[in-house]
């Protein structure tokens, strides 16, 4: 707490700021309250009555200049002349807001980042980190000779991974417009250059969505999360489709309790085939 020593005016006695007062230690007066209110100053002069806020939209990672730019509105007040001089002024401040190519890429590839995030209803963190992965990547000159598509695809697949959640290729190649061979390839990029610290996927991440998607009981998936430490230990995951070891996992457990589900449909929902849930299903029945 700062002491800041004035004189009383009533006693002449020490006068000391305790808090947010400040008063005299002879007469016990108190000279002045100065108290610092750290909260927004709500005057607004435009639309004080449904929009108070004097603060525009936080800073994020999503966007190529972090929301800082500016933006001309349009009004149905402006008539004529003064209407086609701020439309005309609208269009080159958003032509001024992308001064280079790189800019321009980054834009596009923002815009597909977030597009596929909204998609696969994904996280705003895991969109922030994926355009921060995708920036990094340029800086390092990776883009060359490779698709935006496919680094765009392959920061979120990347993204996820090292964030320890579960989405496979197939899964973002389906709303994403990159091929699986163009996000491979920019992946690979991605973790051979940058380091990405992306170890294997563990088969249980799959199992609550895709016993979700299948409508499985609570047993059944508890069951097969059990499983899948079994597999684990066995040896039956290493060099496997994770996806593919859940959905056998969830198959084996919903045989053990008569509940109806075929090879066919556990393997459809994890994208594999059926031969190759067959293979984990029959070792696990050993």
């Amino acid at each position: 707490m700062s002491t800041t020593v004035t004189q009383c005016p009533e006693c002449n006695g020490s006068v000391k700021q305790q808090g947010v007062e400040s008063v005299c230690s002879g007469c016990g007066l108190v000279v002045g309250e100065d108290a610092i209110d750290p909260g927004p100053e709500w005057r607004s002069f435009d639309d004080d009555d449904t929009d108070r806020a004097r603060t525009g939209a936080p800073l994020t990672r999503s966007r190529h200049d972090r929301g800082l730019s500016t933006k001309i509105g349009r009004s149905t007040r402006l008539k004529g002349r003064k209407r086609r001089q701020f439309a005309r002024l609208r269009r080159e401040h958003n032509r001024a807001q992308i001064s280079s190519k790189r800019e321009r890429n980054k834009v596009y590839a923002f815009t597909e980042i977030r597009r596929i995030i909204s998609s696969m209803a994904l996280s705003d963190a895991i969109r922030d980190r994926a355009c921060v992965l995708f920036e990094s990547a340029q800086n390092e000159g990776l883009l060359q000779g490779r698709t935006l598509e496919g680094f765009a695809a392959a920061a979120i697949y990347a993204t996820c991974r090292t964030e320890g959640v579960a989405r496979t290729v197939d899964e973002l190649c389906t709303v994403a417009k990159a091929t699986q061979a163009e996000l491979r390839a920019a992946y690979d990029a991605l973790n051979r250059e940058l380091g990405l610290p992306t170890g294997p996927i563990d088969p249980r991440e799959y199992v609550p969505r895709f016993a979700t998607t299948l409508d499985l009981p609570t047993e059944v998936r508890q069951r097969a999360e059990r499983l899948v430490d079994v597999a684990q230990d066995r040896g039956l995951v290493s060099g496997r489709n994770p996806a593919g070891v859940a959905a056998a996992c969830l198959y084996t457990a919903a045989q053990e309790q008569d509940v109806a589900l075929t090879q066919a449909e556990a393997a459809e929902t994890a994208d594999v085939t059926p031969v190759t849930l067959r293979g984990t299903y029959t070792e696990l029945q050993e």
